[in-house]
């Protein structure tokens, strides 16, 4: 990626971005109608369309920031809408509800592992296709594993702090969510620390070494 400039890096991130973002709050929402909440549904918030979904400080301020200044790409959506007193067991469908996100993003970035094979099939015919493929199917593994992984912290308001939640007794469950609108605060200072980047790089480059096009990844990211 240091061999592009700031419009092609733009142009390569995008598409990888708004899909991980998008797909990821649509598969909250599907899931969640599944089980018996439509709330999602009947707000058109169970589509790709990402104006749909856009949170104008998290999916765009925030990710264009930390794009600039060369920092960790982080952002978020506006979150889908769930009724829990609509599912037909609250308290596993709500942890099933959360998961859904962070599982598709495991999923997107096995496509996009896929799609590195695929450019690097086409590279010797066509390179003018080939090389924004492979280049954008490795932003899009990258992205998805780390979307994946930071939404798995088990912190409120993030997936895995709704599925810790769930499987928490009552009791303790009732007191981890009063704790709820200070969790984005934690996450920011961490981010601001380096401390989030830390914790979580590991993660994300095993989790990418089991991948399809894991070695490119790694040659245009980590080497």
């Amino acid at each position: 990626m240091d061999t592009l400039n700031q419009v092609q890096r733009l142009a390569v991130l995008a598409l990888p971005v708004i899909l991980a973002i998008t797909v990821h709050e649509a598969a909250h929402g599907w899931v969640a109608s599944r089980l018996g909440d439509k709330t999602a549904l009947m707000l058109g918030r169970v589509t790709f369309n990402p104006i749909r979904h856009i949170d104008p400080v998290g999916t765009i301020l925030v990710p264009a920031l930390t794009f600039l200044f060369g920092g960790i790409l982080f952002g978020w959506a506006k979150p889908v809408p769930v009724n829990w007193r609509n599912l037909r067991h609250p308290r596993r469908d709500m942890a099933l509800v959360a998961a859904a996100g962070p599982g598709v993003n495991l999923l997107m970035a096995f496509v996009w592992g896929l799609t590195i094979h695929l450019g690097l099939w086409l590279m010797p015919a066509t390179e003018w296709v080939a090389l924004p493929m492979i280049y954008m199917g490795a932003a899009g593994v990258l992205i998805n594993v780390f979307l994946m992984v930071l939404n798995l912290v088990p912190l409120l308001p993030l997936d895995g702090g709704r599925v810790l939640n769930a499987l928490l007794p009552p009791r303790l469950a009732h007191t981890f969510s009063r704790l709820e609108p200070f969790g984005l605060i934690v996450l920011l200072a961490l981010l601001a620390t380096g401390l989030l980047g830390s914790i979580l790089l590991p993660i994300v480059i095993g989790i990418v070494d089991v991948l399809p096009g894991s070695r490119i990844v790694q040659e245009l990211f980590f080497v």
